[in-house]
């Protein structure tokens, strides 16, 4: 149940996010600008989407690690993506202690997956293999390109929004032309809900990478007790909030930042317990 409601949501967000890009046209009042910005928009974030495997792993310091230096993690990985008929992703190692792991790339043939030596560290073999299947989902779910779609259009709307910003609004023989004080109201308002709008779906794809990753290994416990100890680890030893790993927190499993995070609303992660929570109702336990 959970898994369609997170489906419609993500589609049912996205829908808002188009509404909003619509919304701005019609106060702008011409096609011109926007039509520059859909352009200029989708442009950046089709280069980000076809090397956002780089740029995730570059942020990270990550490096590419032979089957013999990793022979548990490839014994892992080559279990599930087998199991799962897909084809086995590149696999690398970031060099820090902050327990962490994330998947990238476009489609399976372009997959990588990471992890951090702090993970590796911190879970048992279990636990670990339930993260592996969380992130091999996100690849299998098409996450990147629906992360990649979610922020074309909250681009766009920031774009937009920025462009009209420069623009008179209404004229006094134009009656169609919304009141200028909730036009600009509209336009400063505009960016903040496309964000929210991005966040919220980044929260969702977590929510059906648990419920696919669970179904994969099938074992959603060990997937609980590795966000637990994810989540502390993080807090005892969280990233730096630097902009390079602000862009690839999103694709991590959790929150890296630890407590020098926002609010529920502007997370990229849906609260532990509440994933914890799903988790067990699968297992059979709530």
């Amino acid at each position: 149940m959970h898994r369609h409601y997170n489906g419609l949501r993500t589609a049912v967000l996205l829908a808002a996010l188009s509404a909003l890009i619509l919304a701005i046209g019609q106060v702008v009042g011409g096609s011109t600008g926007l039509t520059l910005a859909v352009v200029i928009a989708l442009g950046v974030n089709a280069v980000s989407y076809f090397k956002s495997d780089g740029i995730a792993l570059r942020s990270m310091r990550a490096r590419p690690v032979s089957e013999v230096e990793a022979p548990g993690l490839y014994a892992i990985v080559r279990e599930l993506s087998t199991g799962a008929r897909q084809p086995m992703p590149r696999l690398y190692v970031s060099p820090t202690s902050a327990p962490n792991a994330f998947a990238t790339g476009r489609n399976p043939q372009h997959a990588a997956v990471c992890v951090t030596e702090g993970i590796v560290d911190l879970l048992s073999p279990r636990e670990l293999r339930a993260v592996i299947g969380h992130e091999l989902s996100h690849v299998y779910n098409r996450d990147i390109l629906i992360s990649s779609v979610a922020a074309a259009l909250a681009s766009v709307v920031m774009y937009v929004a920025q462009f009209a910003m420069f623009l008179p609004f209404g004229s006094s023989d134009d009656d169609d032309r919304p009141n200028p004080l909730v036009a600009l109201l509209g336009l400063l308002l505009a960016p903040v809900a496309a964000s929210l709008i991005q966040l919220a779906i980044s929260r969702s794809r977590e929510f059906e990478a648990d419920a696919s990753g669970a179904a994969l290994t099938g074992d959603p416990l060990a997937l609980a007790s590795a966000l637990r100890k994810i989540e502390a680890g993080a807090n005892a030893r969280p990233l730096p909030p630097e902009p390079r790993l602000q862009t690839t927190s999103s694709l991590m499993i959790a929150n890296p930042f630890g407590g020098l995070s926002a609010g529920r609303l502007f997370s990229t992660h849906p609260p532990t317990e509440e994933r914890v929570r799903r988790l067990e109702e699968y297992a059979g336990l709530r």
